[in-house]
Formats: C-alpha cells, sequence, structure tokens
C-alpha cells in the first residue's frame, strides 16, 4: 500500500495533482467524494470536479463513514483518490446537527472522534492498493474569528500533520506547482 496527502489553499491545484497521480497510475480508480452540496456554489464546484474526472473512473459519495470505504475499496491494482479530508472533517464536526457557540469551548460530537480514530487506525493497519488523499491547508493565514473556525483549523492542521505522518508521500501544493515534502518526487 502506498499513501499519499496531496494538501494545498483554495484553488491551488491539489485535486488537479492528485487526479494527475490517479490518473499517472495506470490502475483502476475510484474516486470518494466527501462534499455535500448544501447551496448553489458547492453544486457548481462538484458539478466541475465530476466534469473534469474520466468517465471510466468509480465514483463513492461518502459524507461520513470514510474508513469503512476505505475498506470496502482499497484493492491492489486499485488507487483509491479520496477528495477531500477537510470536507469530510467539517462534515463530521456537524454531524449531530449542533449549533456551536461563537465563543467559549467547543464539544466535538462523539462520532467525529470515532471516525477521526477509525481512519487512523486505519491507515496504522495499512490497507491493499494505493490512496491520495486531498485535504485543504487552512493554517497559514490569519487565526479564524469564532470558536468552532478556530476549532476547524485546529483541527483540520491536526488531521493533516497525523495522516502526513503515516504518509509515505506528502506534497504541498501552491499555484499548480507540487513540492514534495516527504517521499519520492511525483
Amino acid at each position: 500500500m502506498s499513501v499519499t496527502l496531496v494538501f494545498g489553499g483554495a484553488r491551488s491545484g491539489k485535486s488537479a495533482h492528485a487526479e494527475q497521480l490517479a490518473q499517472a497510475s495506470n490502475k483502476e480508480v475510484v474516486y470518494v467524494a466527501t462534499s455535500r452540496a448544501g447551496d448553489g456554489e458547492m453544486s457548481a464546484r462538484i458539478a466541475h470536479h465530476r466534469e473534469r474526472r474520466p468517465a471510466h473512473w468509480r465514483t463513492v459519495e461518502e459524507e461520513l463513514a470514510l474508513a469503512r470505504v476505505l475498506r470496502e475499496q482499497c484493492a491492489p491494482q486499485r488507487l483509491v483518490l479520496v477528495d477531500c479530508l477537510t470536507l469530510w472533517l467539517s462534515n463530521l464536526m456537524f454531524s449531530d446537527g449542533r449549533v456551536y457557540p461563537d465563543v467559549g469551548e467547543v464539544e466535538l460530537p462523539p462520532r467525529f472522534h470515532a471516525e477521526r480514530a477509525a481512519l487512523l487506525e486505519l491507515l496504522d493497519g495499512g490497507l491493499p492498493g494505493d490512496v491520495v488523499f486531498v485535504s485543504n491547508e487552512v493554517g497559514m493565514g490569519i487565526v479564524p474569528w469564532g470558536a468552532i473556525s478556530r476549532s476547524f483549523a485546529d483541527e483540520a492542521g491536526r488531521l493533516n500533520q497525523a495522516v502526513a505522518a503515516r504518509a509515505d508521500r506528502a506534497v504541498f501544493v501552491a499555484a499548480g506547482l507540487p513540492l514534495v515534502l516527504k517521499g519520492a518526487p511525483c
């Protein structure tokens, strides 16, 4: 198994780079989409991603149970591309419909902790086949306003660190240019 983390800012080219890695693998590709179309703008983003993907790639949509989907989909001679970890994280943060306070402590839902732990445990144990994770780097700007926004930035940073520590390769993408931080060049 090979695990690659491709991360960068919004519109950095990280998804396109991950898709190029998948295409170059010459393996069967399963695209795991974690987003949900909550509004028109997000629907347009999803449509753009769908149009860009090759027709022969299989798509699995899963907003929450990422470890389960990886167990089901990972196989030798297959590459699973997960786009993206930060949308998945956001889905988990709001999975029980709670409304967070603007100030004070943020208590995340039990499912958030369980699903995050299940993903990292799965990566520790290894999977057959290759996985490419796409994630956003949200911690390079100003400290977000509001408790839930700060919590999201903190949790995204922690998740990126945890996945990068378990990954064979970590690639930071800025302005469409990949910078390999860990592992073999792309």
